[in-house]
């Protein structure tokens, strides 16, 4: 399974991007989805996930109420919108696929896309 994010880039403080993870494969029956974020000098931190039916989503405390995950399974493209950002939400964005038993543990994903990069200006 080859992931491919994208639509990262550069937005002032309480502006909107959404990501979007385009996957190689049927990914609707088969992977959960996971986003992650890392900062410079940090670790890898879980944003937000999905299930395969996209039914369950769970999100980060830092992002709830701001972050919406999707997934489009006849695309086999996983979505994040980011909307209200702040500047601490700057990060390369990553997104993951497996079936990890704890979601939120990025070492437990199989799969990774490339990583896209979010600046959020002040």
């Amino acid at each position: 399974v080859q992931l491919q994010a994208s639509g990262g880039g550069l937005v002032q403080a309480g502006g909107s991007l959404r990501l979007s993870c385009a996957a190689s494969v049927r990914t609707s029956t088969r992977y959960f989805m996971g986003w992650f974020r890392q900062a410079p000098g940090k670790e890898r931190d879980f944003v937000a996930h999905i299930s395969w039916s996209g039914r369950t989503l769970v999100y980060a405390d830092s992002v709830k109420g701001r972050f919406t995950i999707s997934r489009d399974n006849a695309k086999n493209t996983v979505y994040l919108q980011m909307n209200s950002l702040k500047p601490e939400d700057t990060a390369v964005y990553y997104c993951a696929a497996g079936n990890p038993g704890d979601y939120s543990n990025y070492k437990l994903y199989d799969y990774w896309g490339q990583g896209t990069q979010v600046t959020v200006s002040s």
